[in-house]
């Protein structure tokens, strides 16, 4: 698919400068476009690429201004990410739909296809199942007994959701994400071992959501583990038994949330956090990467380090611990001065 930059300019509200004829076919970033890319310009650090680069059309704010001749075509708009945003969303909804149910699927007699759907080779559907209208399930996932997939949810390939689970409508699980494993619950036992406590629950996982390669949300122990609508997981994630994320938070990569935890909504856990168990996160919450959260965190609160700091406390911290190798000398110099007047 060709796209004019006279096209672009019409669609955006924008305005061409340069060639109104100059097209594209795909888009890139702005060091390194070729010929035939759509880039954008929206940070001023990235200007000096805007220069050299061999993209064919770049978009750029209104009251932009080169420095230096520019042999792309520029379209000015009021936004550029939001206007780069409705671009791809309007590319991505033109490209070829999968429709269709492959024979080399295994669909239980008792499961229920809703209209339109996508279904891949080698895809287990067990008895009881639900499966929305428009619903994509691409090849090799397995969906168990009596779980429910919302319409225009997207299964990529590998998702495993386990038998009891319920996923909401217009939904992203990316491949091999696991939904209703069992949660990690064991007791003592009087030979030194572990008994393991069955996990009776199940997962919820509520509307618009989006979840990471290789993401495992355990099942609860009882009631349910509940993804709130609208949130956002990165790859490699884990959330315990019984979790409850409020809607619209999101997590980076290799985040761990241990069991019976409740985060609030609109959150924002950077990467590597790990939160302890039976801790309640806030509404507004932001915490930063790598930190340890042992304690409940009160609403709009910012946390930094491990064990974890509120904000302005991390940075006074942390500003006196880079500076402790010159106290040290300084301390052992006095205590070097003060032995000698002895």
């Amino acid at each position: 698919m060709e796209f004019s930059a006279g096209m672009i300019a019409s669609l955006l509200g924008g305005e061409v400068v340069g060639d109104e004829n100059a097209s594209i076919y795909t888009v890139s970033s702005i060091e390194g476009g070729k010929k035939g890319g759509l880039a954008y310009l929206s940070n001023p650090k990235f200007e000096q690429y805007l220069y050299t680069t061999q993209c064919s059309i770049v978009l750029v704010e209104r009251n932009f201004e080169p420095k230096e001749k520019v042999a792309a075509t520029l379209i000015k708009v009021d936004n550029v990410n939001a206007c780069v945003l409705r671009l791809l969303d309007m590319y991505n909804a033109m490209k070829p739909q999968k429709r269709g149910v492959s024979k080399l699927a295994s669909i239980s007699e008792k499961a229920t296809i809703g209209k339109d759907c996508y279904i891949g080779d080698f895809t287990v559907i067990e008895a009881g199942a639900v499966i929305g209208d428009g619903a994509k399930i691409y090849p090799q996932c397995y969906v168990g007994d009596n779980v429910k997939i919302g319409a225009k949810t997207t299964l990529n390939p590998g998702v495993k959701v386990y038998e009891g689970c319920s996923i909401g409508a217009n939904c992203i699980l990316h491949a091999g994400a696991v939904i209703g494993a069992d949660g990690f619950g064991f007791a003592p036992n009087a030979e030194g071992g572990f008994d393991k406590i069955p996990q009776l629950g199940n997962v919820i996982i509520e509307d618009n959501v989006e979840i990471g390669a290789n993401t495992c949300v355990d099942r609860a122990k009882t009631d349910s583990t509940i993804i709130r609508k609208g949130v956002k997981l990165d790859n490699l994630i884990q959330i315990g038994h019984n979790v409850e994320i409020g809607e619209n938070t999101v997590s980076s990569s290799q985040t761990g949330i241990a069991g019976t935890t409740k985060v609030g909504a609109n959150c924002f856990i950077a990467g590597q956090v790990g939160i302890a168990d039976h801790v309640t996160i806030g509404n507004r919450v932001k915490i930063g990467a790598q930190s340890g959260i042992d304690k409940d965190v009160p609403d709009g609160e910012i946390r930094f380090g491990s064990p974890a700091l509120a904000g302005i406390n991390y940075h006074r911290s942390f500003a006196v611990f880079k500076e402790l190798p010159e106290l040290r000398r300084r301390v052992m110099k006095l205590e070097s001065e003060l032995t000698n007047k002895e």
